[in-house]
């Protein structure tokens, strides 16, 4: 929200902050939507540094948070403890890996999302109380009125571009080095060191300067670890960070240049940190020593690396490693990376045949990128540049890009400012990276470190992606050349059949169905299910099918059908393991001659609607071992009956067993539609729905017509 709404941006302010007092949390955060897109924006923080949230300073709503999650679904979303942060946002856990609660609720004015209110206990923490609850309901619905409001203003609410930080009504900062003391003292009456909140030193004593070897006055308002050479180490940074994030005690033990060792104690409470300072006689104090890493004495030349930026990459990283194809990788980049940067627009190039190609994009208009595919690696572009020189190019405007580029001046994007970044695998060139700014964007240093460090997870990532394209288009070409593409025309029976691939892996299965025509009133349906779902899997489908077919047209009989596959598998000794059942059904006697080698029971629906699974003896899985036999059982087929062959996809499921799956099976037969293709449908439809599938889907239904 613009600073400029005077009493608006009064009344959040001082709704936040009693929030966290009323309450009982010890931070809270205001989010809002970002006009016009499908993101959260941090506005407002209190009790905690505005850097810690730097990589939720804004969060696409397609992305896992608490407070996203919150807004989707329009109810306060609970996580009571680190655990199961780790459980149901990782990567969030993965950034924060603190002991905490939060609680993220929806922030709404009537129908309208206006945003999203985060707030912070020590934790672990059981469970809000109705009380807490009714009060985050409460002035979620006030911030909502207040938020509104403003809408009507001449300054509507906007997000700020970068977030404010509170003080507490509680915490205001000293006045005066003696008001650091008093409050170091209420702390703890001992001598030490008391940092603010933002980990600034506000008062140290002169024993403490002493054991940590530096003037008093020089430490006075600066950070441990950057005015202290030898504290120049995340870790160190880590330690306080636990302790503001979870308001509980922490410590470290650390190694002076001379080599003596000393013990830092940190007792944090809502107005700053205070620290004791020991000497530690050994490492097997309990405590835990990170020793230099550039030798004792020697000087620490480069810029310490600061812990805030390594957990923005390792939140990056966190997002990438779930992408599985090039669509993943672009995607989780646009709902990651670009509101962390706030950046608006996202194109993929990889180097292919000497041009260019746009392999993802986001944020840009179709013929804009379709102007720019195929560029050759040969024109003066700085896409081009960065894919052969291996270096990060940064244009903080237009001007700056057309001085360096005067050549490809007129090829406007509609962005106003570039990140282009080398996308290198093993030293092997593969791509560009292009992050668009609508506004001019100045690229600080650190903020170029960053996505220069990202442009090496990004490249991982993408290498990965491309190579399972590759192998998901030979394996879904595999696949559509071994199931049957269309079943038989048969008089006197009307076939449906789903095929519903796992959404996991390689996006192919073992899985497999088929029909076959013996004679005028015979027909012969076969369904299975080959171990795993690679490549292998469906080159070993592709054999059972077609041992099946040459066995089944030859005239043999159900049991000899599977005994003569399976000594074929066994003797090519595949390593994978088949389950199949295979069913003769004579139309004309109206009846199924049925064997099974370890598949499932096939369920039948009789005329008069009752349905239930048809259970006898099954035989060996196929491929184990040759002299297995396969008995045979003959039921009774009449026409206006259902046969419902399947495979353990449609009917087991991480909460449920197969026999409650395929009680559910026969319930729904029963129950369901009269047309076969609907009934299909219907059957099918919770595992479509489910979306997530580890595991393949094959239905085939018949009913003679008689």
């Amino acid at each position: 929200m613009s600073e400029g709404t005077g009493l608006g941006r009064r009344l959040l302010d001082h709704l936040l902050t009693e929030s966290v007092r009323d309450l009982g949390a010890h931070a809270a955060g205001l989010y809002l939507v970002a006009p016009g897109r499908q993101v959260l924006a941090l506005d407002t923080l209190t009790g905690l540094p505005a850097e810690f949230m730097a990589p939720w300073q804004r969060i696409s709503l397609a992305y896992p948070a608490p407070v996203t999650d919150a807004v989707r679904s329009r109810e306060l979303v609970w996580v009571a403890s680190q655990e199961e942060l780790v459980r149901r946002y990782p990567r969030a856990a993965l950034v924060l890996p603190y002991h905490f609660a939060l609680a993220g609720a929806p922030i709404l004015h009537g129908d309208t999302v206006m945003g999203a209110l985060l707030l912070m206990w020590p934790g672990p923490r059981h469970d809000l109380v109705p009380s807490v609850r009714a009060g985050i309901a409460s002035v979620c619905t006030l911030l909502g009125h207040v938020l509104a409001a403003a809408r009507h203003t001449d300054r509507p609410p906007a997000p700020l571009p970068v977030a404010r930080s509170l003080a507490r009504p509680t915490a205001e900062p000293p006045a005066s080095p003696a008001d650091a003391v008093a409050a170091y003292a209420r702390r703890l009456p001992e001598p030490g060191v008391a940092l603010g909140l933002d980990g600034r030193i506000t008062f140290i004593t002169p024993s403490a300067a002493r054991l940590v070897g530096a003037d008093r006055q020089k430490l006075i308002g600066t950070l441990p670890w950057e005015s202290l050479e030898w504290l120049h180490d995340p870790v160190y940074e880590d330690r306080y960070r636990a302790a503001v994030m979870s308001r509980r005690p922490t410590f470290f033990t650390a190694r002076r240049p001379d080599g003596a060792r000393l013990r830092f104690e940190l007792f944090p409470d809502d107005t700053g940190i205070s620290v004791r300072i020991t000497p530690a006689p050994s490492p097997a104090d309990g405590g835990t020593v990170w020793p230099r890493r550039t030798g004792e004495g020697a000087a620490m030349t480069e810029a310490p690396v600061r812990v805030g930026a390594l957990y923005r990459l390792m939140h990056l990283a966190g997002a990438l490693s779930e992408a599985v194809g090039t669509e993943d990788v672009v995607r989780l980049v646009a709902d990651t990376v670009l509101p962390a940067f706030d950046a608006q627009a996202l194109a993929m190039l990889v180097a292919e045949a000497g041009r260019l190609r746009i392999v993802g994009y986001h944020g840009y208009p179709a013929e804009t990128m379709d102007r720019f595919d195929g560029t050759p690696l040969t024109s003066p572009t700085p896409g081009v540049r960065a894919l052969t020189q291996g270096a990060a190019s940064f244009f903080a405007s237009r001007e700056e890009l057309d001085r360096a580029f005067p050549a490809r001046a007129d090829r406007w994007d509609g962005m106003s400012a570039w990140a282009f970044l080398p996308l290198t695998v093993s030293g092997r060139p593969v791509g560009t990276c292009v992050l668009g700014f609508t506004r001019p964007h100045p690229f600080p240093a650190e903020e170029r470190a960053a996505l220069a460090s990202l442009a090496g997870l990004l490249s991982q990532a993408l290498d990965r992606a491309r190579l399972y394209d590759t192998e998901h288009a030979l394996a879904q070409s595999l696949q559509t050349g071994l199931l049957p593409h269309t079943l038989p025309d048969v008089p006197g029976m009307e076939v449906a059949a789903r095929y519903l691939p796992a959404t996991h892996g390689m996006d192919i299965g073992g899985d497999f169905y088929d029909l076959i025509r013996l004679d005028a009133t015979t027909v012969a349906a076969v369904i299975g299910d080959v171990q795993g779902h690679n490549v292998a899997a469906a080159a070993l489908m592709g054999q059972v099918r077609t041992a099946i077919l040459a066995h089944a047209t030859a005239g043999a009989a159900p049991d000899e059908v599977l005994a003569r596959t399976n000594r074929l598998l066994t003797g090519l000794d595949p390593g994978l393991f088949t389950s199949c059942l295979y069913a003769r059904i004579d139309l004309a006697a109206g009846t199924a001659q049925v064997a099974t080698a370890g598949h499932l029971p096939p369920v039948l629906r009789g005329p008069d609607g009752t349905a239930e699974a048809v259970e006898f003896e099954p035989g060996l899985l196929l491929g184990i071992d040759p002299r297995a036999g396969y008995p045979s059982h003959t039921l009774a087929l009449p026409p206006g009956s259902v046969l419902a062959l399947f495979t353990d996809g449609l009917v087991e499921s991480p909460d449920r067993s197969l026999d409650t799956g395929i009680a559910g099976l026969a319930r729904d037969l029963a129950c369901g539609p009269v047309e076969l293709p609907a009934l299909a449908d219907a059957l099918t439809a919770p595992v479509r729905a489910a979306g997530d599938r580890t595991d393949d889907v094959a239905l085939l239904l018949l009913q003679p017509t008689g």
